[in-house]
């Protein structure tokens, strides 16, 4: 594979396929280049076309580049219709860059390290701006992700990734087995999927998980690493994508803290770490769809590698959707300026919190409901929890559950997905009864 990228330059001529800022990005990465896909190495940020054009035009006197409309004053053409309903400069309106707001990327990457104090001492890019952790998942598959590779996930996992990364991409999926029989994250089987045939993996770890709503113990946290720097010493290349959505929301004390992405990118020289992290979850801004795509690896040493990643994530941005939307990243700069926003975010974090302690404390004083109806899987952070039925399968309870009992749950991998975090806490005694009785129904029927 290195072999391809010093023939590259012929292997354009000859076949007139690759563009030339393609070339040179993979040329800057030198083997890092061996974790793209096919199309990952065919991705280029037009710096030349539109954009870069307009950016040489940007201080003109007179300026006709750009596919915007302005009043004669210079101000933005927009409705009063749309402004009236935005407390914000009508500069919100305009297009924000594929990379998006340069101030917002340094304010979050700022951010990044707050909550990640070991961040400090390791060297990632500059985060781009994803339209939410979807959009993020997206650009992973398009930069990663060949039909002959394997994501390794757990078999607990959220379906989103079949569909991005198997159904789109074409990529195989290879699930390992969550939890041991003792509630621990199972690593012997995540590193026996990532040591299978095939020189390169893509491995997603999602905590706080979706949707059992696990996050690792510290103990766990370490193994899960040792692990795949174990796998990779076996001439594997792996992709760590780290889907850190639901970041910050632990409830039990002795759970790993920090994000796994520090830890992975100073790992080992063939493993590249990306973060995926934003406002939707965190933030509790599920519809400003605001994301981040960061990446890392002890193999990249130079700011122009960075760079290179950076600006194939902004060529994906550009080939989809162009850019992101500046309203929602003008909403999120301006709220992380804001002197309040600390305190809001723990006010809003301690009503979840409550949730999570009276889930425990309903099952603490229903043992019936674990003896007799379900099994709870390990759950310590997030949004959700999960309960395994017993003796019937889940789909015929959350039927059940609607039709006679008025209330809804979701189920993935036969498991029963409860969100505790949209219940109000006084239902949510109501809700684990239903469920109890559903199953208890279904099991006498």
């Amino acid at each position: 594979m290195r072999m391809l990228l010093y023939f590259l330059p012929i292997y354009d001529i000859i076949h007139g396929i690759m563009n030339k800022l393609a070339s040179e990005l993979n040329a800057t990465l030198g083997p890092a280049a061996d974790f793209l896909s096919e199309n990952g190495k065919r991705m280029y940020f037009p710096f030349g076309g539109i954009l870069g054009q307009g950016a040489e035009a940007k201080e003109c006197a007179i300026n006709a580049t750009i596919g915007m409309a302005f009043e004669d004053d210079s101000s933005p053409l927009v409705l009063d219709s749309f402004a009236k309903s935005v407390n914000l400069d009508k500069k919100a309106f305009l297009y924000m860059g594929s990379f998006g707001m340069p101030m917002l990327r340094d304010v979050w990457k700022g951010m990044q390290k707050q909550k990640n104090p070991s961040l400090e001492k390791v060297k990632y890019s500059q985060p781009v701006v994803t339209h939410a952790l979807t959009h993020g998942l997206k650009i992973c598959a398009e930069l990663f992700a060949d039909r002959d590779d394997e994501l390794v996930i757990p078999d607990l996992f959220w379906d989103n990734y079949e569909l991005i990364f198997q159904e789109s991409a074409g990529c195989k999926i290879r699930k390992f087995n969550t939890f041991t029989r003792h509630g621990r994250f199972d690593t012997d089987a995540m590193k026996a999927a990532l040591t299978s045939k095939g020189d390169k993996k893509i491995l997603i770890l999602n905590f706080p998980n979706n949707p059992t709503g696990y996050t690792p113990t510290e103990e766990d946290a370490k193994a899960i690493v040792a692990s795949v720097k174990t796998a990779v010493r076996k001439n594997k290349r792996v992709v760590v994508i780290l889907d850190d959505a639901y970041y910050g929301l632990v409830y039990e004390p002795g759970v790993h803290g920090e994000s796994l992405f520090g830890d992975f990118c100073k790992a080992d020289d063939r493993i590249l770490a990306v973060k995926l992290d934003g406002t939707t979850k965190e933030d509790y801004a599920w519809g400003l769809r605001i994301g981040f795509i960061s990446f890392g690896g002890k193999l990249l040493t130079e700011d122009a590698q960075f760079k290179a990643l950076e600006a194939k994530a902004a060529g994906v941005v550009r080939a989809s959707i162009s850019n992101c939307s500046s309203l929602g990243q003008n909403i999120a700069f301006n709220a992380y300026l804001d002197k309040d926003y600390g305190k809001q975010k723990e006010r809003k974090y301690k009503v979840l919190k409550r949730r999570y302690d009276m889930v425990r404390k309903i099952l603490a004083t229903h043992p019936e409901y674990t003896k007799v109806a379900f099994k709870p899987m390990p759950f310590n952070s997030g949004y959700f929890m999960c309960v395994k039925p017993i003796a019937v399968e889940a789909e015929d309870v959350r039927r059940r559950l609607i039709k006679k009992y008025s209330t809804g749950t979701i189920v993935l991998s036969g498991l029963i997905r409860i969100s505790y975090s949209t219940v109000p806490t006084a239902k949510l005694k109501k809700l684990f009864e239903n469920i109890y009785n559903a199953i208890c129904d279904l099991q006498m029927a």
